[in-house]
């Protein structure tokens, strides 16, 4: 069984890339070989985080500067202090949207994207190297969720968990998930 992922070409059209279901025992296909190491940027919407989640934050992020450059780009929840919900995502997703580069591979945390496991996420960032973008932007939503253009502008939408998590929650799965995938990629002993 596969899932078929849709990535956009920097031509705006579509292309099929397939990523392996889990497979109990089934190692990442990237393991131990040398990929594109390509620059994260992990771009989180919300309130100010919390002293402890910032310290986890910051404590993985130094792990993974060894196999790639990271940035962590905190947006303001409800920048412009609405009390339209509607009015609130269409000013989140602006604020995201003009930050995201034309040459950005796109991954959008979504409770409704695919559901992948972690030896998924390191081929997910092992295929990331060979679409020939220039970085790899992990998109956490605000209290409502992502807006429509970056709906739109995804290339690949995954969930974390299949419960919804606030965004610091999900700010540590994710950044503990990219460190895990480029041991897996490595080939080292932190993924069992």
């Amino acid at each position: 069984m596969t899932i078929s992922l849709y990535l956009h070409a920097s031509a705006g059209a579509y292309s099929q890339n397939s990523i392996p279901s889990p497979v109990a025992g089934k190692r990442c296909k990237y393991a131990g070989q040398s990929v594109r190491a390509l620059p994260i940027r992990v771009i989180t919407v919300g309130k100010k985080r919390s002293l402890g989640v910032q310290l986890v934050v910051d404590e993985y992020i130094g792990k993974l500067k060894y196999y790639c450059k990271v940035e962590d780009v905190q947006l303001r929840s409800n920048p412009k202090n609405t009390g339209d919900v509607k009015a609130q995502i269409k000013d989140e997703d602006m604020a995201v949207m003009n930050i995201i580069s034309s040459d950005d591979w796109v991954v959008m945390l979504d409770e409704n994207g695919l559901d992948i496991g972690s030896e998924q996420m390191a081929e997910l960032m092992g295929d990331a190297g060979s679409t020939g973008a220039s970085r790899i932007s992990f998109c956490i939503g605000g209290p409502y969720g992502h807006g429509p253009k970056m709906r739109e502008r995804a290339n690949i939408s995954i969930k974390l968990s299949s419960m919804v998590l606030n965004h610091q929650i999900a700010l540590l799965v994710l950044v503990e998930q990219l460190y895990r995938s480029w041991t897996i990629l490595k080939g080292q002993n932190y993924h069992h």
